[in-house]
């Protein structure tokens, strides 16, 4: 095993993904209350116990609210931007092991090699993550996964980072049409939805990938679908043309009651 990713859950609602390696195990956000994360993370055959670090992307509540429920997990290192890490520890009563890095600074964290990307989107100091292992040698192939979720559009440095990684975790967040109809949302919440720096719609995913010149990709992973304002029917609809034979990667949808497939980079 070079590389696992499992994607334990994803919507609107909550955020949480497992990525495992040799020597290390750790979550990309933790959008679920710490309880919750473990039994995911037990349905997925681990624990928190084994969890080593956690990176979050923003302060939003389904990409941190799990945080809190943690101190009991005191050795978890807890990886984040100045911007970030401030916003998080005002709501907290512990003070976590803060391991604060600055946005587009490239690190690593045991055998990862972290890079971290500025997004569009409404938080504080919002990043998308780029994760690798590997030496990039016949011994040992440099395979690689980017996280790019919460963003209202997508800037040349977006698609820059996401063109050369083996498996790509987009945002298909909702469907125009559904969130125009949606009764449940005020005017200002969709258009904080619809807006430059809020998530992208399936259509705007879509012209994302699509925009992509010759991209590595061997997987695509559609994330933080809407419940109540998308489907993974719309999604299927939107991106139909990267259903067609020959094309060089696997698309995969995640819904959103339901955690994710599971990605072996070997």
């Amino acid at each position: 095993m070079a590389l696992r990713l499992t994607i334990l859950g994803s919507s609107s609602s909550g955020n949480c993904a497992l990525l495992c390696t040799e020597s290390c195990k750790v979550l990309v956000d933790a959008g679920f209350s710490a309880r919750r994360i473990g039994e995911m993370l037990a349905a997925a055959g681990h624990s928190l116990d084994e969890i080593d670090a956690i990176f979050l992307t923003h302060e939003h509540g389904d990409h941190c609210t799990g945080i809190s429920g943690l101190a009991r997990w005191p050795g978890v290192k807890l990886f984040a931007n100045r911007g970030t890490a401030e916003a998080v520890q005002r709501s907290l009563r512990h003070r976590p092991d803060w391991q604060v890095f600055e946005t587009g600074t490239r690190f690593r964290f045991r055998d990862l090699e972290v890079e971290s990307f500025s997004i569009p989107h409404d938080a504080i100091e919002p990043v998308g993550f780029v994760f690798a292992q590997g030496a990039g040698d016949l011994l040992s192939p440099r395979r690689s996964v980017a996280f790019v979720t919460d963003l209202g559009y997508a800037p040349e440095l977006v698609r820059q980072r996401i063109r050369d990684v083996d498996v790509l975790v987009l945002e298909a967040n909702h469907d125009l049409r559904l969130l125009q109809q949606d009764t449940r949302r005020p005017w200002s919440v969709k258009q904080r939805i619809s807006g430059r720096h809020g998530h992208l719609s399936n259509e705007a995913a879509r012209d994302l990938m699509a925009s992509v010149d010759r991209p590595a990709w061997r997987h695509v992973c559609l994330a933080h679908l809407s419940r109540d304002c998308n489907s993974p029917s719309a999604v299927e609809a939107a991106f139909a043309c990267f259903r067609q034979p020959g094309l060089a990667f696997a698309l995969s949808i995640v819904p959103p009651d339901a955690g994710g497939p599971v990605f072996d980079l070997p």
